[in-house]
């Protein structure tokens, strides 16, 4: 077989996507080309390799064996790319970040910093929920990522970098904001705005409720944590979030942390990548960025 990296990035993006139209827009290709591409490829294959169900595109049994090996040569590429950087000196490259939303009040200023340093790398950064984000580093899609309390994942290596403690926050006109102690069983009478599935701070609020043996009433279901700081300003309901998000509201008086027994709950902030990841040197530095000047660079 005469396979080209052209036809492997395109089908890699398909099938991730499972989508022509968003695989074009990833590769900054049209989707005509994506599309004779994967015919390319599938005629070196000799198989058909996606078939398509209305709007839907699906892998057959071969693309899903191809997609497999698609995605081991291109990071094996990637690597390469990395490795001859460094033997080149780093003069550019590009750094590949993937973060939970929670961290979105935080990261775009570690990374405007990062980005300062080495104006000629390349960043980019997704923002999603953390079931995407783990799946994105055990995948090799980014270099690393910035979440909570990570997964116990064999595949996984965490490493904290700054304190992420979680609250409970209230609209000021709340009954318990004036309360000096407030019980942990007065909690059960209360409705708690939550995220959705896969979020690391709905996961982290319904542990803390079952160690803590209390009945849990949500109410609205958020999609952002700011959805949830909207959400409880307006009176919908309690929100269990990270300290560092709602600084700016609670200085304006806009939410009251509320004072119970037990909180915060201590955590932590992650750097997370796959174990056994070579990192690029711009990867590296940001690695460094992270664990040695985060909280100095925040706290400023």
């Amino acid at each position: 077989m005469h396979l080209t990296l052209r036809q492997l990035q395109c089908f890699s993006a398909v099938a991730k996507h499972l989508s022509y139209t968003r695989a074009a827009e990833e590769l900054h290709l049209t989707q005509p080309a994506v599309s004779m591409q994967i015919r390319q490829l599938e005629q070196q294959a000799g198989l058909a390799l996606t078939e398509q169900l209305g709007k839907q595109v699906y892998l057959t049994e071969a693309g899903e064996e191809v997609y497999r090996y698609a995605k081991s040569i291109l990071s094996q590429v990637d690597e390469m790319d990395d490795v001859l950087d460094k033997l080149k000196g780093f003069s550019g490259g590009r750094l590949r970040i993937a973060a939970i939303s929670s961290a979105n009040y935080f990261a775009p200023k570690l990374l405007g910093t990062f980005q300062q340093r080495y104006p000629d790398v390349s960043v980019s950064m997704d923002v999603t929920n953390q079931s995407a984000v783990v799946k994105q580093v055990i995948d090799n899609e980014v270099d690393m990522a910035i979440m909570g309390q990570p997964p116990d994942h064999a595949h996984l290596e965490a490493t904290p970098f700054m304190d992420n403690p979680l609250i409970i926050v209230a609209e000021p006109g709340h009954r318990l904001a004036s309360r000096k102690r407030i019980a942990l069983k007065d909690l059960e009478k209360e409705v708690f705005l939550t995220r959705e599935p896969g979020s690391g701070t709905r996961g982290a609020m319904r542990r803390f409720f079952r160690e803590q043996k209390l009945k849990l009433t949500t109410g609205i279901e958020m999609g952002s944590l700011s959805g949830i700081k909207q959400g409880v300003q307006a009176g919908l309901g309690l929100g269990l979030l990270p300290k560092g998000a709602v600084e700016v509201e609670l200085m304006l008086g806009r939410l009251v942390e509320l004072k119970i027994k037990g909180l915060p709950i201590p955590r932590h902030w992650y750097a997370v990548m796959r174990k056994g990841k070579r990192l690029s040197v711009a990867a590296e530095e940001f690695r460094k960025l992270l664990t040695d000047e985060a909280v100095e660079l925040l706290a400023r």
